[in-house]
């Protein structure tokens, strides 16, 4: 059973320098994050394998969250080899999330 990664700015720059990643910029009081973390949960046994499924509390990590200009919260961000290359804000289907990952492997 995949899980996804919990990045802080120690591992971030390293776990998203290959593949295809997807980070989830989260907070615990946030609601629409709570309501999309078990479709995050999924995405990483989905794609175990073939994309690093991560998350960033927004509140213990505020500098990696300020280097990428979270404003809104959930903001999913994608990676291709450490590049942004895609981005989304507000709760999304977890169809919505695993076209944006499988356009990019």
């Amino acid at each position: 059973m995949a899980k996804y990664i919990d990045l802080t700015s120690d591992n971030f720059e390293a776990t998203i320098a290959e593949g295809v990643t997807m980070v989830d910029f989260w907070a615990p009081w946030c609601g629409p994050c709570r309501m999309i973390a078990p479709v995050v949960e999924e995405l990483a046994e989905d794609f175990d394998g073939k994309a690093t499924i991560c998350k960033v509390n927004t509140d213990e990590q505020q500098d990696v969250a300020v280097k990428y200009g979270i404003r809104s919260i959930p903001a999913i961000l994608f990676f291709k080899d450490g590049e942004l290359v895609d981005q989304m804000v507000g709760a999304a289907s977890k169809d919505a999330f695993a076209a944006k990952i499988n356009a990019l492997l």
